[in-house]
């Protein structure tokens, strides 16, 4: 990527999570460094401060099948906004989370940006999880397991509709990798979709760097760039303890920095988000200062 300008957006919100905490991630995220970080590697970086989020106190859940639904579509049409704001005035979005349901607004500001331009988004998403639930599928009701499905143009139509047109990203362009916790009933849909789904088998077989080559090339096939959705639950909980949903058997610190240095090396990379840090269950703040040195390589930085 050439350098270029990096606007930070902080979403706190942790509605769409199970678990409470996710809402001072991006405050942690900030804490390691992120912007001072970035800017020296040579970007300009501004930070936008943190978009109004409503707390759970003092909201009703609402439909039990898509808890908070109309506060999370609230955040996600705001951020939506503010993205495609950020993304038109030539600088790069990086939105710090919140939780996962966040990028359901990320995407959504993109994918209307570059449909301005009759252009289509790539996107390569690291996650545990597949977060391809439905209302009709989800064993929760937590939109945080929905994002994913959302994007690829299934689930309810007010989250369907986020950037007017469906679906936010074609499945022929778009991968998750990292998979090793799926429930049952959102397999079928991870299926139909047509998505690259990446598991810890596939990385174990067949190496990061053999499935980042397929990932990359399925999104940069026919899109102006790529979005990089990274949960960091996708990593080892040995190495990133502060996440609501850890999984043991994740990507390793290497494999993490492999994947976000092909990314770097495409030149495609158009936007980022780091999301489900929970500080109440880090140690030392090790779980988002792992966040930052990944969207550090991500942005360029190199060993030599």
């Amino acid at each position: 990527m050439a350098k270029a300008r990096v606007t930070l957006v902080g979403v706190p919100l942790d509605l769409g999570a199970g678990r409470r905490g996710v809402d001072m991630g991006p405050s942690a995220l900030r804490a390691a460094g992120a912007q001072a970080k970035v800017e020296a590697l040579g970007y300009e970086v501004d930070d936008l401060g943190d978009l109004p989020v409503k707390i759970q106190e003092t909201q009703g859940p609402g439909d039990p099948r898509l808890k908070y639904l109309k506060e999370i579509l609230e955040v996600c049409g705001a951020l939506r906004d503010r993205v495609e704001q950020v993304a038109g005035s030539g600088s790069v979005p990086v939105v710090l989370g919140g939780d996962h349901s966040v990028a359901m607004g990320t995407i959504a500001g993109l994918s209307r940006h570059l449909r301005r331009k009759q252009q289509k988004l790539g996107l390569v998403w690291f996650d545990a999880h597949a977060d391809s639930n439905t209302a009709d599928t989800s064993p929760t009701g937590n939109i945080h397991g929905m994002p994913l499905a959302v994007a690829l143009g299934y689930g309810d139509e007010r989250l369907v509709r986020l950037a007017g047109e469906a679906p936010m990203v074609e499945a022929a362009r778009a991968s998750v990798v990292g998979l090793r916790d799926v429930d049952p009933a959102e397999r079928a849909t991870v299926k139909a979709s047509g998505i690259g789904a990446f598991t810890m088998r596939d990385i174990d077989e067949r190496g990061m760097r053999t499935v980042m080559e397929e990932a990359i090339q399925r999104a940069t096939s026919g899109t102006a760039g790529i979005h990089v959705s990274f949960d960091l639950d996708g990593i080892d909980p040995d190495l990133a303890p502060g996440v609501g949903t850890p999984s043991p058997g994740g990507i390793s610190y290497r494999e993490a920095h492999l994947a976000m240095e092909m990314l770097a090396d495409t030149g495609k990379v158009l936007s980022a988000e780091l999301v489900e840090v929970n500080p109440i269950l880090d140690q030392q703040n090790g779980t988002a200062r792992l966040g930052v040195e990944l969207l550090c390589s991500l942005l360029g930085k190199k060993i030599l």
